[in-house]
């Protein structure tokens, strides 16, 4: 119906909490791209940074959705609203993100990726949805080289203050390299061969992260705590899986557990694995 006083008065409470305050205008953005309240709040309000920085995500959304060549115009759209909104607002990490987005999907240009880099390090050093976009671009299917996500995962965990979720990067690059052997070989190699048995990024992040993390969750929790249930599960580490499942909850993910075959049905079975004793678990 138009209606975006809703949006405005829950991007306004969220107020300087950039990782809420992305995850909250992702899920905005999905909406928006399909409807039109983020273009209606953003002519009603267009010095709101929150309006703003709703419509570069929204305009975003719409690019990737139209394909690099389609959605060209509408990806120059999205870095200029992203630009005005930081005018705005100069210490907002949001429309940095979506940035970083364009870079990944219509514009790989390695020049532009470091400069918008350092702006989100200036801001907020350890934000986890730009880590995601960053090593997303070094994925050999966008623009990076054969290894190269994994050694900057690795170092990026490595460095990053103790409980923060950036550890779990390392857990992406294992679960991406799985999904795309699979995408080439689909014959000869499945889930009887596959990379989380011996994984040491494993224990690294329950050491760097989950035995530190913070008492209240960040805003993906979900997606970070089933990447690590997933891979303790393909780990056959079930009693140790069983704590994450229990934090996890009903908040089942598509990924990583899609990688492997169907998602619920993995994680339902995984889960009543960790949750049984072990001789039954066996059998």
């Amino acid at each position: 119906m138009g209606r975006w006083e809703g949006p405005r008065d829950l991007l306004a409470s969220t107020g300087a909490d950039w990782d809420r305050r992305i995850f909250r205008l992702q899920v905005l953005a999905e909406a928006g791209a399909r409807l039109r309240f983020a273009d209606t709040w953003a002519k009603a309000e267009p010095h709101s940074p929150h309006a703003l920085a709703l419509l570069a995500n929204v305009q975003a959304l719409r690019a990737m959705i139209a394909g690099r060549k389609s959605g060209w115009s509408l990806m120059e759209e999205s870095w200029a609203t992203c630009r005005s909104a930081l005018e705005v607002w100069p210490h907002d990490v949001a429309p940095l993100v979506v940035m970083l987005a364009l870079l990944r999907t219509h514009a790989p240009d390695r020049a532009t990726l470091r400069q918008v880099w350092a702006e989100v390090k200036q801001r907020d050093p350890w934000n986890r949805e730009a880590h995601h976009e960053a090593v997303t671009y070094l994925f050999p299917r966008y623009h990076g080289q054969p290894g190269e996500a994994m050694w900057w995962a690795e170092e990026q965990a490595s460095i990053a203050p103790r409980g923060l979720p950036i550890a779990v990067l390392p857990l992406v690059v294992v679960a991406e390299a799985h999904r795309s052997r699979q995408e080439l070989d689909q014959t000869a190699y499945g889930l009887t061969i596959h990379p989380w048995i011996d994984c040491p990024q494993i224990d690294h992040v329950l050491e760097r992260w989950w035995r530190y993390r913070a008492p209240r969750p960040h805003a993906c929790f979900a997606d970070d705590a089933n990447y690590l249930a997933h891979a303790l599960s393909f780990a056959n580490r079930h009693s140790e899986a069983a704590e994450v499942f229990d934090a996890i909850g009903p908040y089942a993910t598509q990924v990583p557990w899609s990688y492997c075959g169907q998602a619920d049905q993995l994680f339902l079975r995984h889960r009543a694995w960790a949750y049984s004793p072990p001789r039954s678990r066996h059998h």
